[in-house]
């Protein structure tokens, strides 16, 4: 594909130039924005429910697949949309990211949990 003036800022082989993201209006960057803050949200949420779930494993809380079925990590109430957020830890290095969680996944495998209902997010 050749670059042309109609091509919508694609350039060779139909990837993006550098200008066209300078040419973007101020809405399409608050939606960009608002994307990137929602996926942090919805990150930092599921690191802080994999955490929890640690923590009660560890009580000897009994914690099976369908039970983090009916959890969703899209939780705002706890966002403060136009409060005050403090800056000061923005230095501090966090922990290393750890994906494992003592659950056994496999009887998730074994059935088909949409038809109880479980396919879907609450």
């Amino acid at each position: 594909m050749a670059w042309s003036a109609g091509s919508g800022g694609r350039g060779v082989r139909g990837r993006r130039s550098p200008s066209a993201d300078r040419r973007q209006t101020p809405a399409r960057r608050r939606l960009k924005f608002n994307a990137l803050l929602t996926n942090a949200v919805i990150f930092h949420n599921a690191l802080d429910i994999a955490e929890i779930v640690r923590r009660l494993l560890e009580e000897g809380w009994e914690i099976g697949p369908e039970d983090l079925a009916h959890i969703s990590p899209y939780l705002t109430e706890h966002i403060k949309r136009f409060g005050e957020y403090s800056t000061h830890e923005l230095g501090i290095r966090p922990e290393a990211y750890d994906p494992k969680l003592d659950v056994d996944f496999t009887q998730l495998r074994d059935q088909d949990l949409r038809a109880e209902g479980f396919g879907t997010a609450a």
